[in-house]
């Protein structure tokens, strides 16, 4: 048996933005053709939200951003699956040059079934990091769920058009009650396209 152990096919839930033009087009052909490569690259895609216009994050940072949700299914551990979102991000330009920089793609894993990662520890100081700190600071490894997603519309708004009765692992909360508990103006200014 080899060193890497692969999990049980899981339903890992993948937010998708971008703000930019890539050689596949605007940000929104850019998500399409990300998630036609993740496809080719033998990831189901389950489900898929509607595609969503939301102001940039941090407000004026840059354009605004396409932003969807998809649900797909896998055996590969989530190390490896991360490595093949960062390489599907590097295939249509995406640069790190800056902490919430503008972006031709980003594809954030933002659950895997109700796996916490590395530990429950680790993912509550990642959470509870005050909004200077997040500016500044990025873990170096992966914390699932993502501990900032109950306070994003841009990202509750397309989960919970796919998946409204997932449960927060760790907040015990579905991504319907998650969203209800954000201000309406920060809900309203997500728009679909």
């Amino acid at each position: 048996m080899g060193s890497k152990m692969t999990e049980f096919r899981s339903k890992s839930l993948i937010a998708l933005g971008g703000n930019l033009p890539s050689a596949a087009g605007a940000p929104q052909s850019t998500l399409v053709s990300a998630i036609a490569e993740l496809s080719r690259r033998g990831l189901y895609v389950q489900l898929l939200s509607r595609f969503f216009h939301t102001p940039c994050f941090p407000a004026g940072a840059g354009p605004d951003y396409v932003n969807a949700v998809i649900q797909l299914s896998t055996d590969i551990s989530s190390a490896d699956l991360l490595a093949i979102l960062h390489d599907v991000e590097a295939q249509f330009a995406r640069v790190r040059e800056q902490r919430w920089g503008m972006r031709t793609l980003d594809l954030d894993l933002i659950a895997r079934e109700d796996q916490v990662s590395p530990d429950l520890a680790t993912y509550r100081h990642w959470q509870a990091l005050p909004l200077a700190a997040q500016t500044r600071r990025a873990p170096e490894q992966l914390i699932l769920p993502h501990p900032r997603l109950q306070d994003r519309g841009f990202v509750l708004v397309p989960l919970c058009d796919i998946a409204p009765d997932w449960q927060h692992p760790v907040l015990g909360l579905s991504a319907r009650e998650m969203l209800a508990a954000l201000p309406k103006a920060a809900v309203a200014e997500v728009q679909p396209l």
